[in-house]
């Protein structure tokens, strides 16, 4: 990333918006905006961390929802759902993973149809040290404040409820 630039660039668009004649629309515009900037910053910062491991966001979060389940595996498709990412990308993830070695697809015990992702010994030793490793450069410093934390998630969850993301 370069040199911070002088001033805001969103709040100059804001301004710009208002200027020609959408000022009902600006304040809006700028907040997505930012919400996409920010995006792209603590993407960038994540992938800091992660690339020294050789894992991508999507690699690691396919990594820790695998930590989480009860027996290190689980179908394909539930996996899909809960990252709520397209079947394809997680295809995807799965293969890279599988070369690396941190998971292996096995067939599902009682559906002949289902394939089961399943964490390896060094899928679960990487997911670790990556967890570790984001908890203290990137979510320990964060750069919002505790009360901003729980103000964004609640605006978040209340944006993405009402967008249909979850029930």
């Amino acid at each position: 990333m370069g040199a911070p630039l002088p001033r805001d660039p969103i709040a100059d668009a804001q301004r710009n918006w208002e200027r020609h004649g959408w000022g009902d629309v600006a304040a809006p515009m700028a907040a997505i905006t930012a919400i996409m900037r920010t995006q792209q910053i603590l993407t960038a910062r994540i992938e800091d961390v992660l690339r020294p491991l050789g894992l991508t966001f999507a690699r690691y979060e396919m990594l820790a929802l695998l930590s989480f389940a009860r027996t290190g595996a689980l179908p394909m498709n539930r996996a899909s759902a809960l990252l709520q990412v397209h079947p394809t990308s997680v295809t995807n993830a799965v293969d890279r993973l599988a070369q690396a070695g941190y998971v292996a697809r096995t067939p599902h015990p009682t559906d002949g149809r289902t394939t089961l992702i399943e964490l390896t010994p060094d899928g679960r030793a990487v997911a670790k040290e990556a967890t570790a490793r984001l908890n203290a450069e990137v979510f320990a410093r964060s750069g919002f404040t505790g009360g901003d934390v729980e103000d964004l998630i609640r605006i978040l969850s209340d944006f993405r409820r009402a967008a249909g993301d979850f029930a």
